[in-house]
């Protein structure tokens, strides 16, 4: 059983034992240090959104969240069965004092989460995580006397609000894409995706057809949106004779595209396109973490812009798309930042966007997508013993690498001539990510291969 506390939340399996997995009690319990955290922020607002996606787990995760914040004093609006980019601008729209997303995002169905926002619908900063961390280990909390309990109310308007957002967006254009009568295969991992995208694509007059769209939260395969995990949706875009495919991972903030003959597009691509868009009407500058692929930097230099790079984690690329004045931005696994909606990866926008591209550009998916710069990453991953040293182990590369062009904001991001290796520990499993990048796949591969090597060699 695994608790992992990071950056990116509070994430777990289900069951087990109390502080080894997410437990009942351990809900209760990082749910009161997130209410305390929010009642010392000493907000106007007296109201926490919570939303979740499709797990199994759900239900029972957001009924003690529920109840936990009734406890703590705060009203609850459960927007239910709905996307992580849903929640963040409905906390805005509502002038909430946080919000609470249950979900954990790419990982199998075994596990759930608690994704925690501020007053803006963005995600909580390291520092203010740490302090929701400290406040949970000391049990410093206390709940309301029963005058002041909260107030519970469900609103299943949101999901409608925000397509009808992504829809208004100024460069979003629902006409055109209308025009050309795409034909769309959709896999959503039997999550929320289901519910909404083919809600969004109907809209946009697009022929949506459906794999894997019921909400029943029983994933068909690994949700991560890798090419691995996509064989079926590839194949069913060739046999309909579809325009493109659609992958999203379970809490919709994750983009994958398919080309018409069954390739992949790239998930890193996905940013690099929209960028694209983006850049050639509204010039700027952009910003994607670390391990994102060069041809976001490329593209940016095309458009007169200038490229940016963040630790990874969603609340990281914010900070500098809004030090940098980004225009766009996001991360290499398909992950959408449009800062004209919101501070938050989302499909929705992302899938919007990026028909307006093609039906602008007039072009197949895969013609589009030939247009890019040409680059390959390799993304791999070492389980871990939680004991093992990582800063020693990172170091100890470092020194070796020392006459390379060196990166250590987040683990380890080591340049060469034609490409790159970024080696981290995962804010979201027990594990040690292994990216890296180059002109060909093979080159890529094999440079992911002499490090995974040099790892396991000082582990």
């Amino acid at each position: 059983m695994t608790l992992i506390k990071s950056i990116s939340g509070i994430r777990g399996t289900i069951g087990g034992a109390v502080g080894d997995s997410l437990t009942p009690i351990d809900i209760v319990r990082f749910t009161s240090a997130y209410a305390k955290f929010i009642f010392d922020q000493d907000c106007s607002s007296n109201t926490i959104v919570i939303g979740r996606d499709a797990r199994l787990s759900g239900i029972m995760v957001s009924n003690i969240v529920s109840g936990t914040l009734l406890g703590c004093g705060f009203n609850v609006i459960d927007i239910g069965l709905s996307t992580t980019p849903t929640v963040e601008v409905t906390v805005e729209k509502e002038s909430a004092a946080g919000g609470i997303i249950i979900t954990a995002s790419h990982n199998p169905k075994q596990w759930n989460a608690l994704k925690l926002l501020n007053n803006r619908g963005e995600f909580i900063s390291a520092a203010d995580g740490e302090k929701i961390l400290d406040f949970a280990e000391k049990e410093e909390f206390d709940f309301s006397l029963i005058e002041n309990i909260g107030s519970y109310k469900y609103d299943g308007t949101h999901n409608e609000k925000h397509i009808e957002d992504v829809l208004n967006l100024e460069l979003v254009n629902v006409e055109l894409i209308k025009s050309k009568k795409f034909k769309v295969v959709l896999d959503a991992v039997n999550s929320t995706g289901g519910i909404l995208i083919p809600k969004l694509l109907e809209k946009l007059g697009v022929e949506c057809i459906k794999l894997f769209c019921d909400p029943t939260g029983e994933f068909p395969h690994n949700p991560e949106p890798l090419p691995e995990n996509l064989t079926e949706i590839s194949k069913k875009v060739i046999d309909t004779n579809a325009d493109l495919g659609v992958v999203v991972d379970p809490d919709v903030d994750r983009l994958a595209l398919i080309c018409e003959d069954g390739s992949m597009f790239g998930e890193e691509y996905t940013l690099v396109s929209v960028a694209d868009y983006i850049l050639s009407k509204t010039p700027g500058n952009t910003v994607s973490n670390l391990s994102s692929t060069r041809a976001l930097a490329d593209v940016t230099n095309y458009h007169n812009g200038n490229y940016f790079a963040s630790a990874v984690g969603e609340v990281n690329v914010v900070e500098q798309m809004k030090e940098k004045n980004a225009v766009i931005g996001g991360e290499g696994n398909g992950g959408i930042i449009y800062p004209a909606l919101h501070y938050g990866r989302d499909a929705l926008v992302g899938i919007a966007l990026f028909l307006t591209n093609l039906a602008e550009k007039e072009i197949s998916c895969k013609s589009l997508r030939e247009t890019y710069p040409n680059y390959f990453i390799s993304k791999n991953k070492i389980d871990l013993d939680l004991s093992v040293d990582i800063s020693k182990l990172l170091s100890t590369l470092e020194s070796k690498f020392m006459s390379n062009n060196i990166n250590t904001i987040d683990g380890l991001k080591i340049d060469f001539d034609d490409g790159w290796v970024h080696l981290r520990r995962s804010n979201t499993e027990p594990i040690i990510r292994i990216y890296s990048e180059s002109v060909t796949l093979d080159k890529a591969n094999k440079l992911a291969e002499d490090f995974i090597n040099q790892i396991k060699e000082l582990l």
